[in-house]
């Protein structure tokens, strides 16, 4: 009879190894949104294109593979890995202990700074200004999370289903302040001149990781390696430098 820790070594030999399956495959498919400009978006010639489209091209790439982007939002995300519906995440994924729970992440790729922006108008220079005011957040990003738990504010949230309403809700009125990266803030005046938003209250600085399903240990390792590669070339900083206007953090880059 054997025993359970030679049960449990033939049972994970037995268990498929995801890297081993996108090898085969030949392909990778990547959960990436393409409602976020600048870092997912639909371009004029109806194409994916933007830092986090560029970052997953690049990767494919390097790695001999077959792109396949899996359309997602920020609820969806994590929910496509866990369910075999994507490979791997890069889509502005922000790494939080919460996260880490049910996914693993990579080494960052790159910085997100989340912030509450307002229309420039707003006088809005503290927690205290926002109070009373009602701040547009995408539900289950870490905006979402992030401002419902700071109870003791007395913050007022109106929740949309992804990035491309809340901004639409900015750009047509509904919203006069929004969470949010600091980036997406910067597109509400390109979309609407008339409206110009600018950043008010900065809520954290996140690191952006490659998220992949738990007990993936193969393919994490590849990942963290081709990150570290890329940064220390410079690819990833020129590809967050051309969409975002500004380089990578220092010590990111290394």
């Amino acid at each position: 009879m054997l025993g359970t820790t030679a049960l449990a070594c033939a049972g994970q030999a037995a268990r498929a190894d995801m890297l081993d399956d996108i090898t085969k495959a030949g392909k990778i498919r990547i959960a990436t949104d393409l409602a976020i400009p600048p870092s997912g978006m639909i371009d004029s010639a109806m194409k994916p294109t933007g830092s986090d489209v560029e970052t997953a091209e690049l990767l494919a790439k390097d790695w001999g593979l077959q792109l396949e982007f899996v359309q997602t939002t920020g609820a969806t995300r994590i929910p496509n890995v866990q369910t075999n519906k994507a490979d791997i995440i890069i889509s502005t994924l922000s790494v939080t202990p919460e996260r880490a729970k049910v996914i693993d992440f990579s080494k960052p790729y790159a910085a997100l700074q989340s912030v509450v922006g307002c229309l420039k108008s707003v006088e809005a220079k503290s927690w205290e200004d926002l109070k009373g005011k009602t701040i547009a957040v995408s539900r289950g990003t870490t905006q979402d999370t992030t401002l419902t738990n700071m109870k003791e504010r007395d913050l007022k949230l109106a929740r949309y289903e992804d990035d491309a309403t809340m901004v639409t809700a900015a750009v047509s009125g509904q919203a006069d302040c929004v969470a949010t990266s600091a980036t997406i803030v910067s597109q509400i005046g390109v979309k609407a001149p008339s409206r110009p938003f600018e950043p008010k209250v900065t809520i954290t600085n996140f690191d952006l990781a490659i998220g992949v399903k738990k007990g993936e240990p193969k393919l994490l390792e590849k990942l963290d390696a081709w990150i570290g590669q890329n940064l220390k070339n410079g690819k990833l900083n020129a590809i967050y430098k051309k969409f975002h206007g500004t380089e990578l953090p220092a010590e990111m880059r290394g």
